[in-house]
């Protein structure tokens, strides 16, 4: 049985089982508190029945005017618990907050180029590829711009992918 609950301070001792895993992105403390400070409704944690940890989502609400959106910054899941579907729960947890607490028009997510299992399963969740960011990754790797469109995207205008790649400075990140 899994448990899907609202991320707290204490789940930061408790997750490295999630961590470290070689494709999940890990961040400083500061990072964690500020996005558990802004926006705790976009940060979500899976436990099972004896608590363990098996993945967390972390998100954010950015942008301005028909850029506003949800973001995905994390959504990991402990090796031992990935393909039965958890990434789904938390992913539409946040689009759910996305859509319903901030109102956006859209969600979008940062994945590696060559992370091709990740990309799979986002597209099997309805994300398109947006545009490519080059060197996102430590300038070394390519990033793709995910995006699925929201309920206030009623013409879907957020997902028309560009036609050419951007680099992070000149995109709004």
């Amino acid at each position: 049985m899994t448990t899907i609950r609202r991320f707290v301070c204490d789940d930061l001792f408790k997750f490295n089982n999630i961590n470290l895993d070689y494709l999940t992105e890990t961040y400083y403390l500061p990072f964690y508190l500020q996005y558990l400070s802004k926006w705790p409704s976009l940060l979500s944690m899976a436990e099972d029945v004896n608590g363990k940890p098996m993945g967390y989502m972390i998100g954010k609400a950015e942008g301005e005017g028909i850029n506003w959106h949800g973001h995905v910054t994390a959504v990991s899941v402990a090796p031992e618990f990935r393909r039965i579907g958890l990434a789904d729960r938390l992913m539409h947890i946040l689009e759910e907050g996305s859509e319903k607490i901030y109102d956006g028009y859209f969600v979008d997510l940062f994945v590696r180029k060559s992370n091709t299992l990740a990309i799979n399963m986002y597209t099997k969740f309805g994300y398109s590829v947006y545009r490519t960011v080059i060197g996102y990754y430590s300038g070394d790797e390519d990033a793709l711009d995910m995006r699925k469109a929201l309920p206030r995207d009623v013409e879907k205008k957020s997902i028309i992918p560009l036609k050419h790649p951007v680099y992070p400075s000149d995109a709004d990140l």
